[in-house]
């Protein structure tokens, strides 16, 4: 059995993980910095679930299949990427329609505005594309 001066990493008791413990461990994992039990050997954190609620609960992925997570991070072909980054795409997309209708409905509301265009775009702009 290793001590911990073999392993280089402390074991910690239940319930001491600060907050912002638990939030920097969750943005390496989403990084891709670590797997969720890589993160979980280096930290020194116990429970084998624990990473995994904190994931479930601050993470901005879906974690409740972590192992697509796990292989997505390992081994993507090229299709897989170009599948996933069109997806990401399509959801920035709605967000920025979301966005912008916010910013129309808070200038109809309040006069501001900040929805109108400052400037006319390059020649013929996008007008003439869309046929």
């Amino acid at each position: 059995m290793k001590g911990k001066e073999e392993t280089g990493c402390t074991r910690r008791t239940r319930r001491d993980y600060p907050l912002g413990f638990k939030l920097a461990v969750v943005s390496q994992i989403e990084k891709g910095d670590f797997t969720y039990k890589q993160a979980q050997r280096h930290y020194g954190i116990q429970g084998r679930s624990t990473v995994l609620v904190w994931l479930r609960k601050h993470g901005r992925l879906d974690w409740r299949y972590p192992a697509i997570h796990t292989r997505m991070m390992k081994a993507e072909t090229p299709a897989q990427k170009i599948r996933r980054l069109e997806r990401e795409l399509a959801d920035e997309r709605l967000k920025n329609q979301v966005l912008e209708k916010a910013v129309q409905e808070i200038d109809r509301q309040l006069g501001t505005g900040f929805s109108k265009k400052s400037s006319p775009g390059p020649c013929g702009s996008s007008s003439k594309r869309k046929a």
